[in-house]
Order: structure tokens, then sequence, then C-alpha cells
């Protein structure tokens, strides 16, 4: 069973960055994967994917400011975000595209106004 383990997540006001990081227990390099936002009363929804390519897909509500990256080598899965805002507030995760069975705890991003 992949397991998946989200960090990097916590609170930051508005207009700030952090940068997540998502250790996956198997290769991933064949894999496209993408990083999954849950907000507060929503359902999980993709906000970035890259194909095992290195191509690079985004939400609209997130493009120009999250970058995401993939250390294949490591096994390892980034989120970069800046220009923070209220509305990227939620839970995390990282999983494949389409998602293995099993999810990561996710990390938690709170942006305060």
């Amino acid at each position: 069973q992949v397991q998946l383990v989200e960090s990097g997540g916590g609170l930051v006001q508005a207009g700030g960055s952090l940068r997540l990081s998502c250790a996956a227990s198997v290769s991933f390099s064949f894999k496209t994967m993408a990083w999954y936002r849950q907000a507060p009363g929503k359902q999980r929804e993709v906000v970035a994917q890259i194909f095992s390519s290195g191509i690079t897909n985004y939400d609209d509500s997130v493009k120009g400011r999250f970058t995401i990256s993939r250390d294949n080598a490591k096994r390892t899965l980034y989120l970069q975000m800046s220009s923070l805002n209220t509305e990227d507030t939620g839970v995390y995760y990282c999983n494949s595209a389409p998602p293995y069975p099993s999810w990561g705890q996710g990390t938690q991003v709170t942006v305060s106004s």
C-alpha cells in the first residue's frame, strides 16, 4: 500500500508563502501526481498536477501563484505557494491523478487576513 506523507503547512498571513512537500513510499516516476485541497465544508479538489513528462497544469484559482514540481529520485512532490489568500485555506493532500485508494493525513494551510 502506498504511503504518502505531506508536510510544510502552517499559519501564514495573506500575501505570504509556503512550500509543501510530499514523500511517497514508492516510486512515482511514471505517474501523474497532483496536489489536492479540501477547503472547509467543500469537497477535495485538484489544484495542481504534474505529468511524468514534467508538464504542469493548474486550477485557475492558483495559476500564477502556485508551482508544482517533483523529484523522482527522492520520491518527493512539492508545491510552492505564494501570494496566498484566505481562499487557499484548507488541508492539502498529494496523490496520483487519478488517486491511489489510500490518502495521507494531509497538511493544514491556514491563511489569515
